[in-house]
């Protein structure tokens, strides 16, 4: 054809893949995100046959990101988040800093730089936003203390990883000379004052405006004016945050959620967000099978195993141990230790960084994303685990 259909032979050929391998897996008694991914290696350039486009796919699974996290916000209250900062702050950056010096132990022994280390440990401590909130919503725990503790340790994990994006890659310059101590401290302060800003901006005009938007379109009376508000709202905001104040899409996403959420809309916003959350997160897990080059679990399956032991043992055994000496029943722990136990988009951002400053070797970035996979697919089995536990725990 004369012109150029890229976009459209990734969604559609994704999708169609994602619909067989998810089938299959359900028949198979498998999660169905185990066939989405799987579906992502069939169309991904480690394979043979159709390649969907590499650059695409991953903007597409970002919408899905966007939406997840909107849909977040419409459900918390900022009260809601403030009550569980006694354990989601200390959680966070605990669980944080346990599974960055792991990473960086593992990568000693490989013989990696401790630049490298530093920043692959940092890779596997981060969860993904996508898992994290399918597990939370397909075992039915959203609305439960858990939930909310894990969704506000999520937004921790959020807000450090975005200064980090920022700050890395001035640190990483410095034994070049070519940054000093006092660009590093004007960064971090020019950043934190984007993020004080938006979170002004969103807490002044959006409490008022969106729910007035929504309004206005529902009392239009045309129906697909008031889904165009709701995905203005979900994706537009998160574009503009990112933009212009520097945060990541799915903070912007969720924040322009909390301005929705309690208005006399919030069920029907939901209702309309719903079809576009499930196709795009599908494309997201889509996106990370599509990443992933097999072979490696061929040259070193020792090696992704012991990354997989820290994403999926490591996290779990310490945010479990963090949330019980913080007071919480067993029950409770183990649902967060489960639902951070994966990682994903900001650990992809993160081996990207680290490529492109030469400072990863490319073996770094193959076991991130084999450990990335394995520990989504690993997951929804951990769950089933842990409410095979919970009737006879009675905790």
């Amino acid at each position: 054809m004369p012109h150029n259909i890229s976009l459209i032979s990734t969604i559609a050929v994704s999708l169609l893949f994602a619909f067989v391998g998810g089938a299959l897996a359900t028949k198979l008694r498998l999660p169905a995100l185990v066939g989405y991914m799987l579906a992502g290696v069939v169309v991904g350039p480690f394979t043979p046959g159709f390649v969907a486009d590499i650059e695409l796919a991953p903007q597409l699974a970002e919408i899905g990101v966007m939406l997840l996290m909107f849909g977040v916000g419409m459900h918390c209250s900022p009260a809601d988040l403030l009550a569980v900062r006694r354990v989601a702050i200390p959680g966070a950056l605990g669980q944080m800093t346990a599974a960055t010096v792991m990473g960086a132990l593992l990568s000693h022994y490989w013989g990696w730089s401790l630049t490298a280390g530093l920043l692959f440990g940092l890779s596997l401590s981060v969860a993904s936003t996508v898992v994290l909130l399918r597990a939370l919503q397909a075992n039915g725990l959203q609305d439960t203390e858990a939930g909310r503790i894990a969704v506000g340790w999520l937004i921790v994990e959020d807000l450090v990883m975005v200064l980090l994006l920022v700050m890395l890659p001035a640190l990483l310059q410095t034994s070049s000379q070519t940054v000093g101590a006092d660009t590093l401290w004007m960064t971090l302060a020019v950043t934190l004052g984007k993020v004080a800003a938006f979170v002004a901006v969103m807490m002044v005009l959006g409490r008022k405006f969106f729910p007035w938007l929504l309004g206005w379109a529902s009392r239009t009376g045309e129906s697909e004016l008031f889904t165009l508000a709701v995905l203005s709202l979900s994706v537009g905001v998160a574009f503009g945050a990112a933009e212009l104040f520097g945060v990541s899409f799915a903070l912007g996403a969720f924040f322009a959620g909390l301005m929705v959420g309690g208005s006399q809309h919030e069920d029907r916003v939901a209702a309309e967000v719903r079809p576009a959350q499930d196709m795009f997160g599908v494309l997201f897990f889509v996106s990370v099978g599509m990443l992933l080059d097999p072979m490696v679990l061929i040259r070193q399956p020792l090696h992704v195993l012991a990354v997989v032991g820290v994403i999926v043992v490591g996290k779990t055994v310490v945010a479990y141990l963090i949330v019980m000496a913080l007071g919480y029943s067993k029950a409770t722990a183990r649902s967060i230790g489960a639902s951070l136990a994966q990682i994903g988009e900001f650990s992809f951002i993160l081996a990207g960084l680290g490529l492109a400053l030469k400072v990863f070797p490319q073996e770094a970035s193959d076991l991130l994303l084999a450990g990335a996979v394995m520990s989504i697919v690993i997951n929804p089995l951990l769950f089933h685990l842990i409410n095979r536990q919970q009737p006879t725990s009675g905790q």
